[in-house]
């Protein structure tokens, strides 16, 4: 991480994302660790466009840290949530994942993307 760079844990994302899938039942799924959600899961190591990850949320709450994963399946067309128990430590390996699947994100959205960074000028209807 470079020296600039603030933790993952202190960015707050605007709104929040429902766990699960109000559609389909047992959809979100709770891991004691992060290397047990990284090696009994395709979310990690699997096709990123597949299993796209659409939000991730890093919370804290006094010395436990939380990351929630939101990912939409898109070939069956349903989204899925992973709660994971975290630390500190694992954050430099969830950072690699995470712009990873940063990047696949971004190449979806790619054409629109010039000139991100400054907000389009709004017109009254």
């Amino acid at each position: 991480m470079s020296s600039d760079a603030r933790p993952l844990w202190e960015y707050d994302h605007p709104y929040y994302c429902a766990e699960g899938n109000y559609f389909k039942t047992d959809q979100h799924r709770r891991w004691d660790t992060w290397q047990d959600f990284r090696d009994n899961t395709l979310f990690v190591t699997g096709d990123r466009d597949l299993n796209l990850l659409f939000r991730w949320d890093w919370q804290r709450s006094g010395n436990r840290h939380t990351l929630l994963l939101f990912f939409v399946i898109q070939r069956k067309g349903f989204n899925c949530s992973h709660d994971i128990a975290v630390t500190a430590e694992d954050e430099p390996e969830i950072r690699a994942f995470l712009t990873e699947c940063a990047q696949t994100m971004r190449a979806t959205w790619e054409p629109l993307l010039d000139g991100a960074g400054t907000a389009p000028e709004r017109t009254s209807a």
